[in-house]
């Protein structure tokens, strides 16, 4: 409803003695609007890279000394398969949003986390 609102604040135009110009104009203005705003939504992917890192050398059963770009969780940090869980619950708290389960079973390395998370338009 919100985004309704919005659009049609936008696209309201006096009709009387006006040509369609002020409508053309004001659906590229908020075409332009919109799509900018969706291009400038993601992360940059070092600053992703960064707060991933930080959250799992943060991970109390992490040696922080190990953690490294490239480390899978269970193979190079010696994680099971709960404590994954828990540092990708850690990593949807540090970026705002929640990442979808099916999603979440696919993240078993810090590569993989920056991949996904640096892709999201939702994370913050």
């Amino acid at each position: 409803m919100a985004a309704r609102n919005a659009i049609l604040k936008h696209l309201r135009v006096n009709v009387q003695g006006r040509s369609q110009a002020p409508f053309v104009f004001s659906f590229n203005l908020l075409r332009r609007h919109f799509s900018e705003e969706i291009r400038g939504s993601f992360l940059d992917k070092s600053e992703v890279a960064d707060r991933i890192i930080n959250v799992v050398k943060n991970f109390q059963k992490v040696d922080p000394s190990k953690v490294t770009l490239t480390a899978h969780f269970q193979n190079d940090l010696g994680l099971d398969s709960l404590d994954t869980v828990e540092v990708v619950m850690a990593l949807e708290e540090e970026f705002g949003f929640e990442i979808p389960d099916n999603e979440a079973d696919k993240i078993s390395s810090i590569n993989l986390a920056v991949d996904f998370i640096a892709s999201h338009p939702q994370a913050k």
